[in-house]
């Protein structure tokens, strides 16, 4: 589903001439063929929506750790194309849970898995990462847990 929705989205950035979501898309694709290599060497198989999504999320950190980097050394502009693109991956990416979403998964998983400490965090990412994979920012969700553990 997602390869044909970027196969579309590459198709109408051409027929616009918007080089800056083109390039983007063709980096996306990029990315998804790079992995597809390395499952076919394993295996005989293309990688799924839920590891493109896996994938997608990662290109989003990448960018997100480049900005930072770009507005400590005053290169602003470069700053704006890594967010520029961030904008266009974040189209293929399902919707993000937002904060108070964030903590009732939390509060749920630490309910699960009965967590009474700092020590149980790893069972409650493990529950988090199963049910809301490519949805949920983990390091926000780490955040909440400790906090409401500690």
């Amino acid at each position: 589903m997602l390869r044909e929705k970027f196969t579309t989205s590459m198709k109408e950035a051409m027929r616009s001439k918007d080089k800056r979501r083109l390039g983007t898309i063709r980096l996306i694709m990029a990315a998804v063929k790079d992995r597809d290599i390395l499952v076919r060497t394993e295996s005989d198989s293309k990688v799924g929506d839920t590891e493109i999504i896996e994938i997608l999320s990662k290109m989003v950190k990448q960018r997100n750790d480049s900005i930072k980097a770009y507005e400590e050394a005053g290169r602003l502009e470069l700053a704006k194309q890594e967010a520029d693109e961030i904008i266009i991956i974040s189209e293929f990416l399902p919707r993000q849970l937002d904060a108070t979403e964030i903590e009732a998964a939390v509060k749920a998983a630490i309910e699960k898995t009965s967590a009474s400490g700092l020590k149980d965090i790893g069972k409650i990412m493990g529950i988090l990462k199963g049910e809301h994979a490519g949805t949920m920012d983990f390091s926000k969700a780490s955040a909440v847990a400790k906090a409401i553990l500690s």
